[in-house]
């Protein structure tokens, strides 16, 4: 399969957008690269690429020829994954882009309970939004996604679709660990550590707070759920995440679902892309992942 392997430098150079930041994903020299390049141009006796003064760009024959690699790459994807399967083995990569709010408990513990009947098979998880998921299924660096709020498009399976209430979290000493039912208007009167607008909580706690004519104001912003959940030690700080995206076992935090009317859930989507055939052990994952979301 080494032909594969230098197509794959190709296909390198065209998502990093240089020979160097290629090199670097490839943990190989940038002479190596260019080298590949080379030699494979001289050989179609065509240039792949526009040479610009801030990196590559793909002209229309690099397109063309990209797209060969990339259906040579999932053809040799499928083939090997059969080959696996008539062997009884099971092995293989998974490849998954995942929300954040999910990655640090939903999909864990989902390869955790995987892997023991699969020990032979490796996963690579990529976390991003749901713009980027898109992206990525289409350019077919990923075999599933796992994301909130997923657009609805022609060119991608939902394989899974399910709703996720959004919970408070809070210091176990919070004064508010004990209000049942807990209403989004009573957080309000505490310092709030919110996600980032591009998050699907904050855009939903957002809409509510609009509707109604709530004022909402964050003491403390981020991208990292993680780092969110750290700035709860004060015992007044109160962030928000959706239930399935708390780590189980974390005495630390206390975990409040919220009873709020009009509060509308957020749409978790297990998805691939429509008209590509997964590697056989992608689809067994993505039925095992499907079966713990349910």
């Amino acid at each position: 399969m080494h032909h594969m392997r230098f197509l794959n430098y190709i296909d390198a150079i065209a998502r990093t957008g240089s020979i160097r930041a290629a090199a670097q994903r490839l943990h190989i020299a940038p002479s190596a690269v260019n080298r590949r390049l080379q030699d494979i141009e001289d050989e179609l006796g065509a240039q792949l690429f526009e040479r610009r003064p801030r990196g590559m760009k793909l002209n229309e024959a690099g397109s063309h020829f990209i797209a060969y690699i990339r259906r040579s790459q999932l053809e040799l994807d499928q083939v090997l994954g059969q080959l696996a399967s008539l062997k009884g083995l099971r092995q293989g990569r998974v490849k998954v882009v995942v929300s954040q709010g999910m990655s640090s408990s939903a999909l864990p513990l989902a390869i955790q309970r995987f892997k023991p009947s699969h020990p032979l098979v490796d996963f690579e998880v990529t976390v991003a939004d749901h713009v980027q998921a898109l992206q990525m299924l289409r350019s077919m660096e990923v075999d599933l996604a796992l994301v909130f709020n997923l657009e609805k498009v022609p060119d991608v399976r939902v394989l899974h679709q399910g709703v996720q209430g959004l919970c408070a979290l809070m210091h176990p000493k919070h004064p508010l660990t004990g209000v049942d039912p807990l209403k989004l208007v009573d957080c309000l009167a505490y310092p709030l550590a919110l996600p980032n607008r591009d998050k699907a909580a904050r855009q939903m706690i957002e809409a509510f707070c609009l509707e109604r004519g709530l004022a909402l104001q964050a003491s403390i912003e981020s991208n990292s759920f993680e780092f969110l959940r750290h700035a709860l030690t004060d015992a007044q700080t109160i962030t928000f995440q959706f239930e399935g995206g708390v780590p189980p076992g974390d005495d630390s935090i206390r975990r409040v679902a919220l009873d709020e009317e009009g509060l509308a859930p957020g749409l978790l989507s297990l998805a691939c892309l429509a008209k590509r055939e997964l590697p056989s052990i992608a689809t067994r994952f993505a039925e095992h992942l499907a079966l713990l979301l349910t």
